[in-house]
């Protein structure tokens, strides 16, 4: 039987955790009897895609990101819309996606539902160029993202740090949306566009969201009292923001939002500069998971 060629491809700096043991936990778990694994380490911005494409071009059998939403992100917008699957040992600071499709935060565990092989067809969405997979959003946990992408103190604590500071003084705006057609006009906190329920870490801001229904969940989050939020934060690790008086949530296809500024977007945690008028639709079933 030939083995499948499978790249895992390692983010070294993801999390904040080291993965100097981490090829030799592979060769002990994985099924080498069925697999030939390869590695290759990230050494900078958009590494992880140019890896993958490579990969494709090099017809591997599967793309295996060991990193955050960001790896993942660079990886998947490579390989969505071809037949090769991707697979997830999640090492970030939140592992959204990776928490909603069950994918096991322990890396042996990970390593052996790769032995598995079985995948899932799931929505992507396309803004412009890029993809995303999980969510993408504007405003404040953009900002958050931003500020993120240049601290040195990685993972979840860090990243709490650096929301607690951003949060501090930061201002409500105003947007324009247009979903499927229909057009609003909303002063918001924040604009999370979901294909996934949650963030990451179990908080969930589209519970109701699935990446295999063809939606985007846009989750408006309106300004709110200060005082609220402790509340509004139980709802999010609760499974209910759709149920807080602060929070509407649109499904669409097809959705254009335009901003005031050129504030930075967030895709999958990760920021880019998109401008003021940022338009997004669905891929359905574009990508292959492993899972």
């Amino acid at each position: 039987m030939t083995k499948k060629r499978i790249l895992f491809v390692v983010n070294p700096v993801s999390g904040g955790k080291k993965k100097t043991a981490f090829n030799k936990q592979v060769l002990e778990v994985l099924d080498l009897s069925r697999f030939e694994p390869t590695f290759k380490t990230t050494n900078h911005v958009n590494h992880a895609y140019e890896l993958a494409i490579q990969a494709i071009e090099e017809k591997y059998d599967a793309v295996i990101a060991v990193g955050g939403d960001g790896t993942i992100n660079e990886i998947g917008s490579a390989l969505a819309g071809t037949a090769t699957p991707l697979g997830i040992i999640p090492e970030g600071s939140g592992n959204g996606l990776a928490l909603y499709l069950g994918i096991p935060m322990n890396e042996s565990a990970a390593l052996r539902r790769l032995n598995r092989f079985d995948s899932v067809a799931v929505d992507c969405a396309k803004v412009g160029e890029d993809r995303f997979f999980n969510i993408a959003g504007l405003g404040f946990d953009a900002s958050v993202s931003d500020k993120f992408a240049n601290e040195t103190f990685r993972g979840p604590v860090g990243y709490l740090r650096t929301a607690i500071n951003v949060l501090s003084n930061y201002k409500p705006k105003k947007y324009k949306l247009k979903i499927d057609g229909k057009e609003y006009e909303r002063e918001a906190f924040m604009i999370s566009v979901a294909n996934s329920p949650q963030y990451g870490n179990n908080a969930y801001i589209a519970p109701n969201a699935s990446i295999t229904d063809g939606l985007l969940d846009v989750c408006i989050v309106h300004k709110f009292p200060l005082y609220t939020l402790p509340m509004m934060i139980f709802h999010l690790f609760n499974k209910t923001a759709d149920q807080s008086e602060y929070v509407e949530i649109i499904p669409g296809k097809h959705i254009i939002i335009e901003q005031e500024g050129k504030d930075p977007v967030h895709l999958d945690g990760e920021p880019k500069e998109l401008g003021q008028r940022i338009e997004i639709e669905v891929m359905e079933r574009a990508l292959n998971i492993i899972c």
